[in-house]
């Protein structure tokens, strides 16, 4: 059949053709940590999109999004640290903005994935509830997520939808080997389950050797007793973990250390959830240096001295670069 001198089907491929648009990408904050969402558009050289948070007399959320996101890949950046629940359910409500604004895609982007330690069942008639959030998220909208250093691998499976799980070591050894070096340094996992994040800084410098703090539990967020596994006697300690909490057990792990002759103490993690007066309680420690990313705000309390926040903003912005334009992102997980 010919239609004006073409075929049907010439016609339905030349208007296929002529009607396709490059995808644009478009990032929104939340409110948790919009500091570090302008650093990553920044380094992307793009305009933060606008959203504005509207909050009842009788504590309700509303979002308004500002710009058209119809047929767009949009990432909408945001921890969901303290007050964890108000940072979980505006970023629930906006992916179901997104969602209903016609967005082409939405990568959730939670640098600290909150709940994430709520990942087994311990004991009977307890919930799973990073499995429940992985849930809320993808019902609200989000077609995949990027996080950093989740607290258990296992998260990751929690989710019907892709998840990026990238690694802060490619920003916390370089500082590392620059302050400490590589001699005489002993990387120390504060428990079983983080030896193999101690082993992967380890090999990164110069394969250093290893210790492992070996403690017993009283009760949540109190230790009773610890013991070191490994030689550390003259040597600089390096704690490696994914966050610091209460930094009770920190501090307790440091002076174990300096108890069986550890020249120097230095806490590293990744998420300074920091709740309470926990950076007080570690800079007046023994510990010689706390070093943390900026995954999660941190409010720099008078003679915090001893901290150190190291941007992973710049390594979040390539892994959205390549999700955007379909490249591996694998190489940024080593």
């Amino acid at each position: 059949m010919l239609v004006n001198g073409y075929t049907a089907r010439t016609l339905v491929t030349s208007l296929s053709v002529s009607t396709l648009v490059e995808r644009p990408l478009q990032v929104f904050a939340g409110r948790s940590n919009p500091k570090f969402t302008a650093e990553i558009t920044d380094v992307l050289g793009c305009e933060l999109g606008r959203l504005e948070v509207v909050r009842f007399s009788d504590g309700e959320l509303s979002v308004d999004i500002g710009d058209n996101v119809r047929g767009r890949d949009v990432f909408l950046v945001q921890s969901t640290c303290s007050p964890t629940n108000d940072h979980l359910m505006e970023l629930l409500i906006v992916l179901d903005a997104l969602k209903r604004a016609s967005a082409g895609r939405v990568t959730a982007v939670i640098p600290y994935f909150g709940y994430a330690r709520q990942d087994r069942k311990l004991k009977a008639r307890v919930p799973i509830t990073a499995k429940l959030v992985a849930d809320l998220l993808t019902t609200a909208g989000a077609h995949r997520v990027l996080a950093m250093d989740l607290h258990a691998g296992q998260i990751v499976g929690f989710f019907n939808t892709p998840v990026d799980n990238l690694n802060a070591l490619p920003v916390l050894y370089p500082y590392l080997r620059e302050h400490y070096g590589t001699k005489g340094v002993t990387i120390v996992a504060p428990d079983v389950g983080g030896v193999e994040r101690a082993r992967h800084l380890a090999t990164r410098l110069d394969n250093a050797a290893i210790a492992v703090i070996d403690k017993r539990r009283a009760r949540p967020n109190q230790v009773a007793e610890m013991n070191v596994i490994g030689e550390v006697k003259g040597q600089t300690c390096i704690i490696i973990d994914d966050m610091i909490d209460t930094g009770g057990t920190l501090v307790k792990a440091c002076e174990t250390l300096l108890e069986e002759r550890a020249k120097k103490v230095i806490a590293c993690a990744v998420h300074p959830v920091f709740s309470g007066n926990a950076l007080e309680r570690l800079c007046g420690s023994p510990l010689e240096e706390i070093i943390v990313t900026d995954t999660i705000p941190v409010q720099r309390a008078e003679g915090a001295d001893k901290l150190t926040v190291l941007s992973v903003a710049p390594l979040f912005a390539e892994a959205i670069k390549r999700i955007h334009n379909d490249d591996s992102i694998s190489s940024l997980f080593r």
